[in-house]
Parts: structure tokens; C-alpha cells; sequence
């Protein structure tokens, strides 16, 4: 069996953004013996974040790192009722205790009979943004809208030049300009884990 690649100590890493659209591509799967997790490419086919659940898959708990191995986020599925909530901690030099810290953000999933289009709703202190079903064949297709309803990101599967379609786990995120792409990939890996994907 392989060594597991264990996340280092965490440290703060800044949000990043851009002032242009960014596209990358994601694998919904570890780079670790292709066992569960996530590994995102950037444009330049560079490595910038990943996810390592070993064996485990949807798992309660995992960690968002970057190429290093240093966690950004840990994203941890809340116990309800009904559909399920995720919270979205940020990690800094003192996060050692989660469950005094409130998180960046949170999600909550929607049922599809009452709300249509819209999975999830995203809530950043005041903010709401939302995940939405795409209207793509496709069924790992959405996309992040804010209040406005403007499209901030969108996820599809990955095509070739030819236009010939990959695998249903590789998938193309594109990220609008002055949107932080760390904000977003975890918005992608809580999007996998509720459709079981990892």
C-alpha cells in the first residue's frame, strides 16, 4: 500500500484572484494512486489545489491543500435532518480548535422538487451566491451565480481540442475575473461531494 501523503502544518494562504477569467481543469480524482480525492490544474497544467480521501469516499471531513500539501480549507459536512449543510473553515497558524471558529462560508443543499435549477445555496457573512444546475446534457454541468444572477463560475465536462468529450470525472471550471478561485474550488469540491463523486 502506499505511504498517505498527510496534509502539512496549516498556514494562511491570501484568496487569489485575477483580473481575467481563468480556466482550469479538474480531476475528481487523487493523485495518489487514483484513489478518491480531487486534483485542479491550472491553465499551464500546474498543479494548485488538491484533496486526498484515501480509500474513503464522501467522506464528513476533508481538507483543501495546495500543491505542498499546506491546508487552505477544511470542509466539513454538518448533521440535519433534511439535506445536508457544509462549512467551510479557512485555516491560519492558530486554527487549531475548528469548533470555536466560525466558518467562511456555508452551503446547504436543495431539494430539487421545491427549488428547480438551484442545488445549493451559498451563504459568505452577508453574502448569497448559489449553485445551479446547468441546462447542459451533462451531469456534472453547474454553474455559481451571484444575487444579480450573473455567472461568476461555471463547470463542464472537459473536451478535447477535437472537441472529442473526457471522462465524466475531468472537468473544465472557469473562474470570472476578480472572483477568488479558492472561494470557488471548494464550492466544487462540496458540489462533489454531495453528488458522491469523491
Amino acid at each position: 500500500m502506499a505511504n498517505k501523503v498527510y496534509p502539512k502544518s496549516p498556514l494562511f494562504s491570501p484568496h487569489y484572484t485575477t483580473s481575467r477569467i481563468e480556466k482550469f481543469t479538474i480531476w475528481m480524482k487523487s493523485l495518489v494512486c487514483h484513489t478518491n480525492g480531487c486534483t485542479v490544474f491550472d491553465s499551464n497544467g500546474q498543479i494548485v489545489y488538491r484533496v486526498e480521501n484515501y480509500d474513503k469516499k464522501c467522506s464528513n471531513e476533508v481538507f483543501l491543500m495546495d500543491l505542498r500539501g499546506q491546508v487552505l480549507f477544511t470542509i466539513r459536512r454538518k448533521k440535519t435532518l433534511v439535506f445536508g449543510k457544509w462549512e467551510v473553515y479557512g485555516w491560519s497558524s492558530c486554527s487549531c480548535n475548528i469548533k470555536k471558529e466560525k466558518p467562511w462560508f456555508q452551503v446547504k443543499r436543495y431539494c430539487r422538487i421545491f427549488r428547480g435549477d438551484i442545488a445549493c445555496q451559498i451563504t459568505v457573512g452577508q453574502k448569497k451566491y448559489w449553485i445551479e444546475r446547468s441546462s447542459s446534457p451533462y451531469k456534472a454541468a453547474f454553474r455559481v451565480i451571484n444575487i444579480y444572477g450573473s455567472i461568476i463560475a461555471e463547470v463542464n465536462q472537459k473536451q478535447s481540442s477535437s472537441g472529442i468529450l473526457l471522462g465524466e470525472d475531468v472537468l473544465t471550471l472557469k473562474v470570472e475575473s476578480h472572483t477568488d478561485h479558492s472561494f470557488i474550488v471548494a464550492l466544487v469540491i462540496v458540489n462533489g461531494l454531495i453528488n458522491r463523486k469523491m
